[in-house]
């Protein structure tokens, strides 16, 4: 019973047994149910967390990109580099100024010769007149509109400037400078800043058909673009299609590098969103047309349309022709591919590619585009650089700049220095140097130059060299030297006697007898004749053009050293002057650039204006910069100064400097040669009516050159007026001299009809012939009175 009651026990027993444990399976079961939209919870929680936390982070990055292009947009975009003009022609009845020298002018500045001037640019030529369309362009005195004149000339320069519009005579008519370089500093570009009006419609078609013709329609992005260009490259294997927009590649341009990474897209997309949205597609366009790059000029990175205008063309963007439009935008894909000097054909053919898109979209007619396809690419000379390589001028500018407006000026972004350069002058001096140092170079290599030239009338630097190979960059000899200046001092010991009426005269006897004479070391000094030769005594004007020796020193001793050295002064001499008696025969040591101060002085009527490279500068706003200038002075009497214009006319005429005569024996010239100790140094001072001139030839190493004054500095100053003909020296008379009549032996003034006397130009308040040519009086005129 035991064994039996125990299994009914344990079934009975056995519901009361059970643990709830054996339901956990199920209710495990039902908690993993429950457990998903928890989890969900988690996950969604975590999204969009991490989503809130990337678009508050792209949100914060795109604000940082915003700042970023903010300053770049609404600030100064770039840095541009100081432009430095020539001096700017100008035109007006009696301008020194001649047919010839005009249209050299406007062949540089590339103007074009017509029949007849039907727009900006372009002008006709007669042997007397000139029909001018001129640009409008920035003067220093302010903006000048195009307008249309005629010009008339007779052989002393200009005669009338005439508007055309309305036949009215205009008193001062300007043509615009040349730029002759951008001087840039640090790391800065070059480039040229044409705002969006100023560029040429077609240009500006052509550039949205070629790179981005949903231009005006994207939002900084093209999606469309980008998809397409990915399925011609994955067809191609290759890249072969971009789809940036304009807008991207400004993005890229402006702030990214051009590193090839998803990154770099990115972060240009996102730029170029916030590019578009902030400005006006104008804005952005002016932008991506001036920042653009277009080509390498040799160091410099040529950006931008307008400088790209000058690069390839040699001129002004509004100038260009649509087919030279068309290849500016041709050349965007590739400047070094496209070149047009090296790679001719490639370069046409893209071209006429932009050209053939401009006419499929009505930009152009079929006439159109046929005149443009066949026509040439009109590039300048390659041999012709962009840039000026003016050395010697361009440091005598820096230093002027520094002086007068602070060190700091050329770091400043678009400032325009206008300069005093006569390019014309400068290109004519330039083949002068090297033709006449490579003649004089096959006895002596180691000859150099220094050549100043002014211009009479502004007292401006017009042209420089300093060393025989112009564009080099060095040693500047029209500045540095200080080399002995020989004769050269003579017109100053000359015009202190003559402004002693009462005492000289052009023909006063000048005793030529042997003189000894102790010099700044106490030993004694006998100058010598080139000749050796005493001839007694000579008129002072035959020892003036012959360069005689000691008829000079006893007339320096007569009227005192120190009188000399004054009057050497007041001329703009600023360096110490040694006053002793070797001082009257050019113991100065100087360069040519002071020789062409002093002589400047003698050519502008006794009247001392520091010379000076700088008219103007302009600040990026076009405001003129303040600076002070020198005052200028009556250094010199203009009467006894128009005496010693006199005596140097007749140097070229009969004296040292005849053989310069002889090459130009119907203009007027003044001249003085100088050559010193042992023919060391070769000097020439002289003028025409435009240009006053100061040349040295010698050695470094201040050596003997076997030449003279005639014989070197004068040959280059003989092959300046062969490369640009020179204008007649205009002698008008001034007040206080009049015409005297003077007895050559003695030079005592006589009446026009006394025999044996010298015709020449005298002081008036000291020109008192005598009567009846110095002799008595018949007893039959003292009885008449007479």
């Amino acid at each position: 019973m035991t064994d039996k009651a125990t299994p009914k026990a344990a079934s009975k027993k056995a519901p009361a047994k059970k643990k709830p444990a054996t339901k956990k399976p199920r209710a495990t079961k039902k908690t993993s149910k429950n457990s998903g939209p928890g989890w969900g919870r988690k996950l969604w929680g975590i999204c969009w967390k991490l989503g809130l936390i990337t678009v508050v982070a792209v949100a914060s990055y795109g604000i940082y990109l915003d700042q970023i292009i903010a300053r770049k947009f609404e600030g100064q975009k770039w840095h541009l580099p100081a432009q430095v003009f020539s001096r700017s022609m100008a035109l007006y009845p009696g301008a020194a100024v001649s047919h010839g020298q005009l249209m050299a002018e406007l062949k540089l500045l590339g103007y074009r010769k017509v029949a007849n001037p039907r727009q900006v640019g372009e002008f006709s030529a007669s042997k007397t007149k000139i029909d001018l369309w001129r640009r409008p362009f920035l003067h220093p005195q302010g903006d000048q509109s195009e307008q249309r004149v005629m010009i008339s000339f007779d052989s002393n320069g200009v005669v009338s400037v005439a508007r055309n519009s309305d036949q009215r005579q205009l008193a001062v008519f300007h043509l615009e400078p040349v730029l002759l370089d951008r001087i840039i500093t640090g790391d800065a570009e070059d480039r040229l800043f044409v705002a969006t009006d100023k560029l040429p419609k077609h240009l500006v078609a052509a550039l949205i058909l070629v790179e981005d013709r949903s231009f005006y329609e994207h939002h900084g992005v093209n999606p469309f673009a980008i998809l397409r260009a990915a399925m011609v490259n994955i067809s191609a294997g290759r890249t072969v299609q971009g789809g940036s927009t304009l807008t991207q590649q400004l993005a890229k341009n402006f702030f990214l590098s051009s590193e090839r990474s998803l990154t770099r897209k990115i972060r240009e997309a996102l730029m170029a969103i916030i590019i578009d949205f902030r400005y006006e597609k104008d804005e952005i366009l002016e932008a991506y047309l001036n920042e653009v790059y277009m080509g390498q000029d040799k160091a410099r990175g040529v950006h931008g349309m307008g400088l790209a205008s000058q690069f390839y063309f040699g001129r002004p963007i509004a100038e260009l022709t649509v087919a030279q439009q068309a290849f500016l935008v041709a050349v965007i894909k590739g400047p070094s591919y496209y070149n047009p000097w090296r790679y001719p054909e490639r370069a046409q053919d893209r071209r006429d590619l932009v050209l053939r898109l401009l006419m499929e979209a009505g930009e152009l007619n079929s006439t159109q585009y046929q005149a443009a396809a066949e026509s040439p690419l009109g590039l300048r000379k390659a041999n012709r650089s962009v840039q000026q390589k003016l050395p010697a001028f361009f440091s005598v500018v820096k230093h002027e700049l520094a002086n007068r407006y602070g060190d700091a000026l050329l770091q400043e972004s678009g400032i325009k220095v206008y300069t005093t350069l006569d390019p014309l002058a400068q290109e004519a001096a330039e083949k002068a140097v090297e033709q006449t140092l490579k003649q004089l170079g096959k006895n002596d290599s180691s000859l150099q130059v220094g050549m100043v030239l002014t211009d009479k009338y502004s007292a401006g630097i017009a042209a420089m060299v300093g060393d025989k190979v112009p564009s080099y960059k060095g040693f500047n000899r029209a500045v540095e030297i200080r080399r002995p200046i020989g004769s050269l001092i003579k017109p100053f010991v000359y015009a202190t006697a003559l402004n002693q009426g009462d005492k000289y005269n052009l023909v006063s006897p000048l005793k030529d007898q042997p003189i000894t004479l102790k010099n700044g070391q106490g030993k004694t000094w006998s100058p010598q004749n080139v000749d050796k030769q005493f001839r007694g005594q000579v008129p002072l004007l035959t020892a003036f053009k012959k360069s005689m020796n000691v008829p000079t020193v006893n007339l320096g001793m007569a009227i005192g050293v120190s009188s000399v050295a004054t009057t050497l002064d007041k001329a703009g001499w600023r360096e110490s002057i040694p006053e002793y008696p070797s001082m009257l025969l050019g113991a100065v040591n100087g360069s040519p650039l002071m020789v062409a101060q002093v002589f400047q002085t003698i050519a502008d009527d006794g009247r001392y204006r520091h010379l000076n490279s700088v008219t103007t500068v302009l600040n990026a706003q076009n405001q003129p910069l303040a600076a002070s200038r020198p005052q200028a002075s009556q250094a010199i009497p203009a009467a006894s100064n128009y005496l010693v214009k006199y005596a140097m006319t007749q140097v070229v005429e009969s004296g040292t400097a005849k053989r310069l005569g002889n090459a130009f024996p119907y203009v007027t010239l003044a001249g003085k040669t100088g050559t010193s100790n042992d023919s060391r140094d070769s000097w020439f001072a002289g003028f025409d009516e435009r240009n006053v001139a100061a040349i040295w030839v010698g050695r470094d190493d201040n050596g003997k050159t076997g030449l003279y004054g005639s014989s070197g500095a004068m040959a280059v100053y003989q092959a300046f007026l062969n490369n640009r003909a020179p204008l007649s020296l205009r002698m008008a008379p001034v007040d206080g001299v009049v015409q005297g009549y003077f007895e050559r032996a003695t030079g005592v003034a006589k009446q026009a009809d006394c025999a044996g006397v010298a015709k020449v130009p005298a002081l008036a308040e000291s020109y008192q012939p005598v009567a009846n040519c110095g002799e008595p009086l018949p007893w039959w005129k003292k009885l008449i009175g007479g």
